[in-house]
């Protein structure tokens, strides 16, 4: 068997919760799933998933462009009033 050691890894309590289940529904305790990750993580030579944030997305960069073009170009504007937010 191989030498192992103790991890400690902060999660939120909600998360913990959620993935203690789900990977008991694979048949497997949160110390196995993260061990699965680790050990993929080596083989494949980085995080076996993708990781991403949709607004980089290539879609909304064009959106983004384009919107940012016609507002350059003085079309497509929309008006919005003005709220005034006073002392309360």
């Amino acid at each position: 068997m191989a030498d192992t050691i103790n991890v400690t890894i902060r999660l939120d309590r909600d998360v913990k919760e959620q993935a203690e289940q789900m990977f008991n529904d694979f048949g497997m305790n949160l110390s196995t799933a993260f061990n699965i990750f680790a050990r993929q993580s080596l083989r494949q030579g980085k995080i076996p998933f993708e990781i991403h944030d949709p607004f980089y997305s290539e879609k909304n960069q064009a959106e983004l462009s384009r919107r940012i073009a016609d507002a350059e170009r003085g079309r497509n504007l929309k008006m919005h009033e003005i709220i005034e937010v006073g002392d309360e």
